[in-house]
């Protein structure tokens, strides 16, 4: 299997190709939907209805720049915005010996001691915004937390609503990721997953359904691997 490379596709059809336990670490940050979700237990698992991270707040003003949500980060943003089935969920045990899944308090997933917060320092409790957010983990370990602000400055702006800073994934792969695994991203969106895995010298494989993420995804991960390069 090809690795160190971003695909473009749904990831479902990528996943069905891997084999058992391929991957050591899954490392993900599926979109939570209007509402649906799923229950994973043990060899079985069924769709349920869940409160989810709706998009509904395309009216919002997006920071300084102004424009809304669907201005700034394109309105098909309600086509992608949707949770997965629970056959994704299936798969992404299948083909990783570990998972870390960032939004797992909207998904019924098995109970864990070891969950991960990120507290957002730039986010205020009047913002609009949560404050932090959960990562459900399939570690036999306590539970970490971590405070670095959300990505997006002049010198390097958010690309993707949801977007994850470099420095969380860095923090994460160094804590859950040894040399010589394998790194597993089924949702790119930004690409900073993939540009900590670069960094830290692990082989990946990132999936992006989105054509717009995907281009500007993949022109940030080519620009850090020149300015790594040269330095």
């Amino acid at each position: 299997m090809e690795l160190n490379r971003l695909v473009l596709g749904d990831c479902m059809d990528g996943l069905k190709e891997i084999p058992d336990k391929y991957f050591s670490l899954a490392v993900v940050d599926p979109p939570y939907g209007g509402g649906g979700g799923v229950i994973v237990t043990s060899g079985c698992s069924k769709s349920v209805h869940a409160f989810g991270g709706w998009f509904d707040r395309y009216e919002i003003k997006a920071g300084r720049t102004g424009g809304t949500w669907a201005e700034k980060y394109g309105k098909d943003i309600q086509h992608w915005d949707i949770p997965p089935e629970p056959e994704y969920f299936e798969e992404l045990f299948r083909v990783a010996e570990n998972c870390i899944i960032w939004g797992g308090n909207y998904f019924a997933l098995p109970p864990t001691r070891c969950f991960l917060v990120w507290r957002k320092l730039s986010i205020s409790e009047s913002f609009s915004m949560a404050m932090c957010e959960y990562a459900w983990t399939s570690f036999n370990d306590n539970a970490k937390w971590i405070e670095c602000a959300p990505q997006g400055n002049p010198n390097n702006p958010r690309i993707h609503p949801t977007e994850k800073p470099l420095a969380l994934y860095r923090w994460i792969l160094g804590n859950y990721a040894k040399p010589g695994d394998k790194i597993l991203d089924t949702h790119v969106g930004s690409g900073n997953s993939l540009i900590a895995c670069h960094e830290a010298g692990l082989d990946y494989l990132g999936y992006e359904i989105n054509e717009t993420y995907y281009k500007a995804s993949s022109e940030r991960i080519e620009t850090a691997k020149m300015q790594m390069s040269l330095f």
